[in-house]
């Protein structure tokens, strides 16, 4: 019998664990100049929602799925009203999130919307190793489908909610919701076959790196003109900073010591 609260305890640590990376590898490198305290309660909203979101998710999508397809229980078929009304409560729970006053008054749709998707991803991600826990673990590829899901599970929903949060910013409110239901849909149906079949890691994890970079543009966009210019301005002294060590290590250092200052030149034009 496996014990349910070492299991819960054990998704649970999985999923904060990519909540953390996914903030980490964005958030951070802009911090300071955007509306960190909003986004921090995005996340507490973001929890709330998606801990609702995965349990009707999981309740109405994969335990009738996983009762057809492992337990042979069930007719299997695809409730195509429940497929698509699922992700698009979601979405209408999150565009009302980001519709808020305290967001919109200082235009953090994206920085708002990357928090909020990691906490909602990462509910999403402690259901799904959850489940995959309460299995018999006697493959490796059960412990690779845990590590991707929390890995990722967090960082897909950022990159949805941003992309959301993005839209509305230039004023595409019905487009963001349509749009970010149809991409919510996929990740749902792209998590749920890879919990099935490992394999399909390898078909999701290169477009969610690759899209990564998008979303530290729509972040940056999200950054007021005030906190733009600072960061420049800090990037810049950076590279003064850099330039006088390199000239100096020069002058005081020996003929054969090379110093090697790297980004330099993309820093200067940025």
């Amino acid at each position: 019998m496996v014990n349910q609260f070492l299991v819960f305890q054990i998704a649970a640590v999985c999923g904060l664990i990519g909540m953390t990376l996914g903030w980490r590898g964005v958030m951070t490198k802009y911090s300071g100049f955007y509306d960190l305290p909003t986004a921090w309660n995005q996340v507490f909203w973001g929890i709330l929602l998606g801990g609702a979101y995965a349990s009707y998710a999981d309740n109405s999508l994969f335990i009738p799925y996983y009762e057809a397809a492992v337990l042979d229980s069930g007719n299997g078929e695809l409730n195509i009203v429940q497929f698509i009304l699922v992700p698009l409560l979601g979405t209408i729970g999150m565009h009302l999130l980001l519709r808020r006053q305290r967001v919109r008054k200082g235009g953090s749709q994206a920085t708002s919307g990357w928090a909020l998707g990691l906490a909602v991803g990462g509910m999403l991600a402690i259901v799904l190793i959850q489940r995959k826990l309460e299995t018999d673990m006697d493959q490796v590829w059960d412990y690779i489908t845990i590590v991707s899901l929390a890995f990722f599970a967090p960082r897909v929903e950022g990159l949805i909610t941003t992309f959301h949060g993005t839209l509305m910013l230039k004023g595409k409110r019905w487009g963001a919701i349509f749009r970010t239901t149809f991409w919510r849909i996929l990740s749902l149906t792209m998590f749920y076959f890879a919990w099935f079949n490992p394999i399909a890691w390898i078909f999701i994890i290169p477009p969610v790196l690759l899209a990564t970079e998008n979303a530290e543009k729509w972040v940056w966009d999200s950054v007021p003109k005030e906190g733009k210019r600072r960061w420049r301005r800090m990037q810049a002294d950076k590279v003064r900073e850099a330039n006088m060590a390199y000239n100096n290590s020069i002058k005081k250092g020996p003929p054969s010591a090379i110093i090697y200052v790297d980004h330099v030149e993309s820093d200067e034009q940025e």
